[in-house]
């Protein structure tokens, strides 16, 4: 029988723990949790210095895991994130050197100032966690979590993330801008060191590892089933979406569902747990169409209006 206390005391030390740095954004942590409990991969959109690394580097901290930080530039290679294989003159043997993507969590800051190839070596590892490299395949730690940052105002000099990508990522979100008392807060916290320097260790990766292979028994009724299948068919249906969701992004709400059900205390998950992840989860692989683009449409937008016009399935409208 899943037992869904350990899961829920584990996340709210990970979320106390980086609230401490990452102040007033419970939410978007709470996204960062679901994205590392149910084993995908992280897109952190927004303007330079809202906290992006800093999220990163905070939940690193909390778990005692090993961090890794790329700095994406255009004249990086793909060796450069997944290693390369160095004659050795003593043994006169080749021999790998692991690239940063061999941690446990990996930050890869400003994902779209790299090459489509360089881009295209995270690919291999995100969705199979092994790495190959010379023709011999390297497997990365457990547990992995890619943790993505790109800057979606300044397009000069960047290669957008192709669709393929992008559709790897469980979850994007945007941390926007702190409230006012929040970033006085921040004024005060940092005015002799920076918090990060003072969190400690919350959980160890033993912990995780068990958390992720527990959540997978949340119970997920057939009713529910049909209304992820609903919404993302209606992506596919929508006039405004040239490319709707792909099998992958199905996948991602049903998982990213049953991680934010534990984090609530319960052990099924309800239309609400779909309703609150389906932006995050859904609007990133969804491609509008040209003619909607002319018109300002928003991939979040859809997202939103199909989440107020598609019907759970089994329920009565109010008399």
């Amino acid at each position: 029988m899943l037992t869904i206390e350990p899961i829920q005391t584990l996340a709210q030390k990970i979320s106390a723990n980086v609230e401490r740095v990452i102040l007033g954004k419970h939410a978007e942590v709470e996204l960062a949790l679901v994205a590392l409990l149910c084993q995908g991969h992280l897109l952190i959109e927004d303007v330079p210095g809202v906290g992006k690394t800093m999220l990163a580097r905070a939940l690193a901290k909390s778990l005692g895991c090993t961090f890794k930080r790329i700095q994406f530039t255009p004249d990086m290679l793909p060796t450069d994130v997944t290693g390369v294989s160095v004659f050795n003159q003593k043994t006169r043997e080749f021999e790998f050197r692991p690239g940063p993507v061999h941690a446990q969590v990996v930050l890869t800051d400003e994902i779209n100032r790299a090459t489509p190839k360089t881009q295209s070596a995270l690919l291999e590892c995100m969705e199979e966690r092994q790495v190959t490299v010379d023709g011999v395949t390297y497997p990365v730690p457990q547990p992995f979590l890619v943790m993505a940052t790109q800057n979606p105002i300044e397009y000069e000099g960047t290669f957008p993330l192709p669709e393929a990508q992008l559709d790897r990522f469980m979850l994007r979100i945007h941390l926007g801008y702190p409230a006012t008392k929040d970033e006085m807060a921040m004024l005060d916290a940092q005015q002799f060191a920076h918090p990060i320097d003072h969190i400690a260790q919350v959980v160890n990766a033993e912990e995780l590892l068990s958390a992720q292979r527990a959540v997978k028994e949340v119970y997920v009724d057939a009713l529910v089933k049909e209304y992820i299948l609903a919404l993302i068919e209606a992506t596919r249906k929508h006039p405004d979406i040239y490319l709707g969701a792909s099998p992958r992004g199905s996948l991602a709400l049903y998982k990213t569902a049953q991680v934010r059900a534990a984090i609530a205390g319960r052990d099924y998950v309800i239309p609400d747990d779909i309703k609150a992840l389906a932006t995050p989860a859904l609007a990133h692989r969804l491609i509008v169409s040209p003619a909607a683009r002319l018109k300002n449409v928003d991939a979040r937008a859809v997202v939103d209006e199909l989440i107020h016009s598609v019907a759970v399935p089994g329920s009565r409208a109010a008399v």
